[in-house]
């Protein structure tokens, strides 16, 4: 079986800087266009339903017109409407409150009658509480920064230096970053399956970054021979990994099943990014720090 074959990067033609040059003017951009959210919209990105509540309603593809069939058919404007490739259904989303319900009804009961009197056929709905998206929300940020406190531990316990566990954190933190800025640009919430997919890509930095530095400060061999033999093993992994998270996005796409993949973007652009910062901010930095009093 023919196997993947891994380019080899001469490390020795560049210098730290211009190895560190884009992986940092990338993270720079993230935290921009993160800060940038945080300040208009006072979360770092789209809170899905789990984390602020409401209410969602899948019907069945109207036909004709189905913009304004569905504009006209209800009392509030859905906060978002998305169709499924598949099978042509729609799926509406309204913010906690959007709906009055004079009569005491809850804002789902509402909707749903005032889809079946448009005509729509309701395949699914489901509702969650404002009080039950912020008890979520906290547990999701509360579970993200106890995955980089443990990883933090974890790193220095093993390699007992300051150097290489800020080249494994910075990397997961920027392996974080990026994705989370993507989101906000093509337009996907922050869920709880995408949080689990930002806790997984934690996972794959410190993989492949632990990988790295246990190579090249543990085993035999000078620096580059150490850096060419880690690559071949963690870019083969990374990029199985990308291949199959690419057609599990696909397939999710075009099966309407929204949420895998919005995982799926998620951890495609993770895992690239994890390329990146590993084998040019990680290498930099670890490049450095055995160099330490040595021109690079």
């Amino acid at each position: 079986m023919a196997q993947l074959s891994v380019p080899t990067v001469d490390y020795t033609q560049y210098s730290n800087r211009q190895l560190v040059a884009v992986p940092l003017a990338l993270l720079a951009v993230a935290l921009l266009v993160i800060g940038g959210w945080y300040l208009f919209t006072g979360a770092p990105a789209n809170l899905g339903l789990e984390f602020v509540g409401g209410s969602e309603i899948r019907i069945d593809d109207p036909g004709g017109n189905a913009a304004q069939q569905i504009e006209t058919a209800f009392s509030a404007e859905p906060s978002s409407v998305r169709q499924i490739a598949a099978d042509g259904t729609y799926i509406l989303t309204f913010s906690e409150g959007a709906v009055e319900t004079p009569d005491g009804s809850n804002q789902l009961t509402v909707l749903e009658q005032q889809a079946e009197a448009a005509g729509f056929s309701i395949q699914a709905s489901s509702s969650v509480s404002p009080s039950f998206g912020s008890n979520t929300q906290t547990i999701a940020l509360g579970g993200v920064l106890v995955a980089f406190l443990g990883m933090s531990v974890l790193v220095f316990v093993m390699f007992r230096s300051i150097a290489p566990s800020v080249a494994v954190i910075a990397s997961a933190f920027s392996d974080v970053m990026l994705p989370l800025a993507m989101m906000n640009l093509l337009g996907i919430n922050l869920s709880l399956g995408t949080v689990a997919a930002l806790l997984m890509l934690i996972g794959y930095s410190v993989d492949s970054d632990i990988l790295l530095n246990n190579s090249i400060l543990r085993e035999s061999g000078d620096f580059y021979e150490s850096t060419s033999r880690a690559m071949r093993t963690g870019v083969t992994m990374t990029l199985t990994s990308i291949a199959a998270m690419a057609v599990m996005t696909v397939a999710a796409y075009l099966f309407g099943i929204q949420i895998m993949t919005a995982i799926g973007i998620v951890l495609v652009v993770g895992l690239l990014a994890d390329l990146m910062n590993t084998y040019l901010l990680n290498v930099s930095l670890l490049r450095w720090y055995v160099n330490r009093g040595v021109k690079a």
